[in-house]
């Protein structure tokens, strides 16, 4: 706990008061007391009159410290498995399309990241999670008390890429929402109005569906998903309508939502955002034409029916840019170990001998002078499924 309440000082400490708030708001959903709902609700109307820097790092820093008094005394809970999903698979007849056998396990407070070509069951497999489809084969698991199909819906939650179209103001769609789902009157309003501030929707509480942009109506259902208390979250590529700005906002919201100490879901989205979905992600799922690849394979671990050996090192994969021709390439970096040179959608895949080091590659290319605009590491990036 005394983890989670340092970094947001350190927030305020540098000036980050936007998503020191955020946390702070998580914070005090997480006492779950009116009194906090109804001071946090005060702290964000005052700061909408756009006090000094000063004042708000004021008032931020007190309630953070009232928090903390309330918070600190309170158990952290054991991180829980929640989902498990075993051999399954999903076959179209007469289709040669297959989706599976897929694996995988979900525990509180981790993100799964799907990542894959259009067309290659991404989708298919959050509607598998979700109940909307059922396999052919194999066994998924909740491991959570639900009383029925309903209510197991309920702690289940999935946000399709295309949403369905809300009627009147967005607020009065939330407080509707929080009413539906047991939220006491007293509490309604201001669990309602903390939730918006959260997801950055404060000023667009009042507008309607229309005039909304597809990322903000993205929040907006996320907003009301969240009312909802899910245990699991399956979110359909959430970054596709996104800037880039706006998907590491995003997907920053994601973690710090997941990983609550005291209300902590498990997410699985699906993306083609690969890099972005990487460093948010505590495991990545690769699909192609329906067969699992996992990032972070475990020594033993059957992948496509071949046991990776635990002695055995993996191959250094670099992706780079530069005006240098792929034979003059190839010449240069052969004293490397070099294995393999592909030229793939304006960059080369150069990949080495698992001896080969990151540093070395660089060295090389200093000491050759070779003219590099960009490079990547994608040894343990399912970018490296895209170009084998």
């Amino acid at each position: 706990m005394q983890k989670h309440f340092d970094e947001v000082r350190d927030l305020l400490r540098f000036g980050d008061h936007a998503v020191a708030l955020k946390r702070i708001i998580d914070f005090t959903l997480d006492t779950e007391d009116i009194s906090f709902y109804r001071k946090a609700n005060d702290l964000l109307n005052r700061l909408d009159a756009s006090p000094s820097p000063e004042e708000a790092k004021a008032w931020l820093d007190s309630l953070l410290d009232d928090l903390y008094v309330t918070l600190s005394t309170r158990t952290i809970k054991p991180r829980e498995k929640i989902l498990e999903v075993k051999n399954v698979k999903k076959e179209y007849y007469p289709s040669a399309f297959a989706l599976g056998p897929v694996n995988l396990e979900l525990y509180e407070g981790d993100i799964i990241g799907l990542v894959g070509e259009n067309g290659n069951g991404k989708t298919t497999l959050l509607r598998l999670l979700c109940g909307e489809l059922y396999a052919t084969s194999g066994n998924i698991n909740y491991n959570f008390k639900y009383q029925d199909l309903y209510d197991l819906r309920t702690r289940l939650v999935y946000i399709p890429q295309r949403t369905d179209t809300w009627r009147g103001p967005m607020y009065e769609n939330l407080v509707f929402t929080a009413a539906s789902y047991g939220y006491k009157p007293e509490e309604n309003h201001l669990v309602v109005e903390l939730i918006i501030a959260r997801l950055g929707l404060r000023k667009f509480r009042q507008h309607s569906w229309k005039s909304l942009s597809s990322g903000y109506k993205m929040r907006f259902e996320l907003a009301r998903m969240l009312l909802r208390k899910p245990k699991i979250l399956l979110i359909d590529e959430p970054l596709a309508n996104l800037d880039i700005l706006a998907q590491q906002t995003v997907l920053e919201d994601f973690r710090a939502i997941a990983k609550s100490p005291f209300r902590p879901i498990g997410i699985v989205l699906s993306s083609q955002q690969l890099y972005e979905v990487e460093k948010t992600s505590d495991q990545v799922i690769f699909l192609k034409q329906g067969v699992q690849k996992n990032l972070h394979d475990t020594p033993n671990q059957v992948v496509e029916n071949e046991s990776i050996e635990p002695a055995k090192l993996k191959p250094l994969v670099i992706e780079f840019e530069s005006e240098w021709s792929q034979s003059r390439l190839s010449e240069a970096l052969q004293p490397l170990g070099l294995e393999g040179l592909q030229f793939n959608g304006g960059t080369y895949i150069a990949t080495f001998k698992g001896e080969t080091t990151q540093n070395a590659f660089l060295q090389e290319v200093i000491s050759q002078n070779i003219p590099i605009v960009y490079f990547r590491n994608i040894s343990n990036s399912t970018r490296r499924f895209f170009v084998s």
